[in-house]
Protein backbone atom coordinates (compact mmCIF):
# COMPACT_ATOMS: atom_id res chain seq x y z
CA UNK A 1 0.00 0.00 0.00
CA UNK A 2 0.98 3.34 -0.68
CA UNK A 3 2.93 5.53 2.15
CA UNK A 4 0.31 8.34 1.67
CA UNK A 5 -3.25 7.94 0.01
CA UNK A 6 -3.17 8.73 -3.50
CA UNK A 7 -6.73 10.85 -4.14
CA UNK A 8 -8.97 13.38 -2.04
CA UNK A 9 -10.35 11.70 0.59
CA UNK A 10 -13.86 11.36 1.83
CA UNK A 11 -14.34 13.58 5.19
CA UNK A 12 -16.87 12.90 8.11
CA UNK A 13 -16.70 14.60 11.41
CA UNK A 14 -17.82 13.64 14.70
CA UNK A 15 -17.43 14.65 18.27
CA UNK A 16 -16.23 12.03 21.22
CA UNK A 17 -18.95 10.85 23.53
CA UNK A 18 -18.21 10.36 27.17
CA UNK A 19 -19.52 6.28 26.89
CA UNK A 20 -16.88 6.00 24.13
CA UNK A 21 -13.64 6.79 27.04
CA UNK A 22 -12.49 4.97 29.59
CA UNK A 23 -11.62 6.44 33.37
CA UNK A 24 -8.57 8.48 32.18
CA UNK A 25 -10.75 9.80 29.10
CA UNK A 26 -8.66 8.26 26.29
CA UNK A 27 -10.85 6.70 23.62
CA UNK A 28 -11.60 2.95 24.58
CA UNK A 29 -9.05 0.87 22.00
CA UNK A 30 -12.42 -0.94 20.68
CA UNK A 31 -13.84 2.25 19.78
CA UNK A 32 -11.51 2.54 16.94
CA UNK A 33 -13.40 -0.22 14.66
CA UNK A 34 -16.46 1.44 15.55
CA UNK A 35 -15.38 4.59 14.09
CA UNK A 36 -14.05 2.65 11.08
CA UNK A 37 -17.41 0.67 10.47
CA UNK A 38 -19.08 4.74 10.74
CA UNK A 39 -17.10 6.11 8.73
CA UNK A 40 -17.47 3.10 5.75
CA UNK A 41 -21.33 3.59 6.62
CA UNK A 42 -21.01 7.21 5.50
CA UNK A 43 -18.60 7.16 3.01
CA UNK A 44 -20.22 4.04 1.28
CA UNK A 45 -23.62 5.87 1.39
CA UNK A 46 -22.38 8.78 0.29
CA UNK A 47 -20.97 6.61 -2.88
CA UNK A 48 -24.15 5.24 -3.42
CA UNK A 49 -23.25 1.48 -2.07
CA UNK A 50 -26.19 0.35 0.08
CA UNK A 51 -26.29 -1.98 2.75
CA UNK A 52 -30.38 -2.49 2.67
CA UNK A 53 -33.20 -2.99 0.27
CA UNK A 54 -33.35 -4.15 -3.40
CA UNK A 55 -29.54 -3.31 -4.25
CA UNK A 56 -27.92 -4.14 -0.82
CA UNK A 57 -24.41 -5.38 -1.07
CA UNK A 58 -23.62 -8.11 1.83
CA UNK A 59 -19.39 -7.63 2.98
CA UNK A 60 -17.55 -8.77 5.69
CA UNK A 61 -14.51 -7.21 7.67
CA UNK A 62 -12.03 -10.19 7.35
CA UNK A 63 -8.90 -8.18 8.67
CA UNK A 64 -8.66 -5.19 10.44
CA UNK A 65 -5.53 -3.52 11.47
CA UNK A 66 -5.56 -0.54 13.98
CA UNK A 67 -2.24 1.80 14.10
CA UNK A 68 -2.44 4.05 17.38
CA UNK A 69 -0.60 7.35 16.81
CA UNK A 70 -1.65 9.46 19.89
CA UNK A 71 -4.35 9.41 22.47
CA UNK A 72 -8.50 10.76 21.24
CA UNK A 73 -9.82 12.13 24.11
CA UNK A 74 -13.37 13.04 25.30
CA UNK A 75 -15.60 15.83 24.05
CA UNK A 76 -12.71 15.74 20.86
CA UNK A 77 -13.85 16.83 17.36
CA UNK A 78 -12.36 13.88 15.44
CA UNK A 79 -12.17 14.45 11.19
CA UNK A 80 -12.33 10.66 9.55
CA UNK A 81 -10.78 10.75 6.06
CA UNK A 82 -11.35 7.44 3.88
CA UNK A 83 -9.68 6.28 0.58
CA UNK A 84 -10.66 2.95 -1.20
CA UNK A 85 -7.39 1.73 -1.69
CA UNK A 86 -7.92 -1.51 -3.56
CA UNK A 87 -10.98 -3.37 -5.06
CA UNK A 88 -10.08 -7.21 -5.71
CA UNK A 89 -12.24 -9.80 -7.19
CA UNK A 90 -14.16 -10.07 -4.32
CA UNK A 91 -12.92 -8.13 -1.77
CA UNK A 92 -12.24 -3.75 -1.18
CA UNK A 93 -9.29 -2.49 1.25
CA UNK A 94 -10.36 0.66 2.82
CA UNK A 95 -7.48 3.30 4.66
CA UNK A 96 -8.95 5.46 7.29
CA UNK A 97 -7.12 8.09 8.55
CA UNK A 98 -8.77 9.59 12.30
CA UNK A 99 -7.04 13.26 12.73
CA UNK A 100 -7.88 15.52 15.75
CA UNK A 101 -10.06 18.70 14.44
CA UNK A 102 -10.91 20.73 17.62
CA UNK A 103 -11.71 24.31 16.33
CA UNK A 104 -11.91 23.95 13.22
CA UNK A 105 -7.80 23.40 12.89
CA UNK A 106 -6.81 20.09 11.70
CA UNK A 107 -4.45 18.23 14.02
CA UNK A 108 -1.98 15.47 13.91
CA UNK A 109 -3.03 11.97 12.64
CA UNK A 110 -3.96 9.69 15.79
CA UNK A 111 -4.59 6.63 13.97
CA UNK A 112 -4.61 4.73 10.48
CA UNK A 113 -6.96 1.94 10.13
CA UNK A 114 -7.28 -1.01 7.07
CA UNK A 115 -10.16 -2.75 6.42
CA UNK A 116 -10.60 -5.69 3.83
CA UNK A 117 -14.34 -6.32 3.52
CA UNK A 118 -15.45 -9.31 1.48
CA UNK A 119 -18.46 -9.27 -0.59
CA UNK A 120 -20.42 -12.93 0.51
CA UNK A 121 -23.44 -14.43 -0.34
CA UNK A 122 -25.44 -14.26 2.85
CA UNK A 123 -27.68 -17.35 2.71
CA UNK A 124 -24.10 -19.67 2.05
CA UNK A 125 -21.32 -17.18 3.33
CA UNK A 126 -19.47 -17.85 0.58
CA UNK A 127 -17.21 -14.69 -1.86
CA UNK A 128 -18.76 -13.44 -4.35
CA UNK A 129 -16.96 -10.92 -7.31
CA UNK A 130 -17.96 -7.58 -6.09
CA UNK A 131 -20.61 -5.89 -8.35
CA UNK A 132 -19.27 -3.87 -11.18
CA UNK A 133 -21.93 -1.33 -9.94
CA UNK A 134 -19.80 -1.31 -6.56
CA UNK A 135 -16.32 -0.97 -8.02
CA UNK A 136 -17.74 2.05 -10.24
CA UNK A 137 -19.36 3.84 -6.96
CA UNK A 138 -16.34 3.39 -5.33
CA UNK A 139 -13.75 4.53 -7.52
CA UNK A 140 -11.87 2.25 -7.77
CA UNK A 141 -10.70 0.34 -11.34
CA UNK A 142 -8.57 -2.52 -11.67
Amino acid sequence: MPDSPPSAPFTHRFRVRYAEVDPQSVVFNSRYLEYADLLITEHWRDCGVHFAGDDALEFHVVRAEVDFRSPIRVDEWVEGRVWTDRIGTSSVTTRIELHGADDGVEQDLRATIVLVHVHVDLASGQPMPVPPRARLALGVQE
